[in-house]
């Protein structure tokens, strides 16, 4: 456990009246994520923008759609891309695939960025 994520559990013990729960369930009363999710969540955000046209310079080959009709769930299936060097560039497009493939057809379907954010807090307030 990293020294944010201590500094958070700490924080919310503080809080009256929820002293006794465990740490997700204090998040949960409180309506937060976890520093691990939070992290997801703002890779998925950025990986929905530039989906949508965001980042093209800097993000070229980062993700792609695949090209396959024949999907299960949500229906925009990603794959990583290729990279020789950057390795920090190749673990986000990990990260953002695997976790991708699991939200549902609602969410990766939305026409805003608000709408998106708004459905992927549903989606991973389900997995706390």
């Amino acid at each position: 456990m990293d020294l944010l994520e201590r500094v958070q559990r700490r924080a919310t013990k503080m809080v009256r009246g929820l002293e006794h729960l465990s740490y997700e369930d204090r998040l949960r009363e409180l309506g937060l994520f976890s520093l691990e999710k939070r992290r997801v969540q703002g890779d998925l955000i950025a990986a929905f923008q530039y989906l949508k046209g965001a980042y093209r310079k800097d993000g070229e080959g980062l993700v792609t759609r695949a090209s396959s009709d024949r999907t299960r769930g949500n229906g925009f299936k990603l794959k990583e891309g290729r990279f020789r060097l950057d390795i920090q560039k190749k673990l986000f497009s990990v990260r953002v695939v695997k976790h991708w493939k699991r939200l549902p057809r609602g969410a990766v379907d939305a026409p805003s960025l608000e709408v998106f954010k708004a459905r992927l807090d549903e989606a991973l307030g389900n997995l706390v």
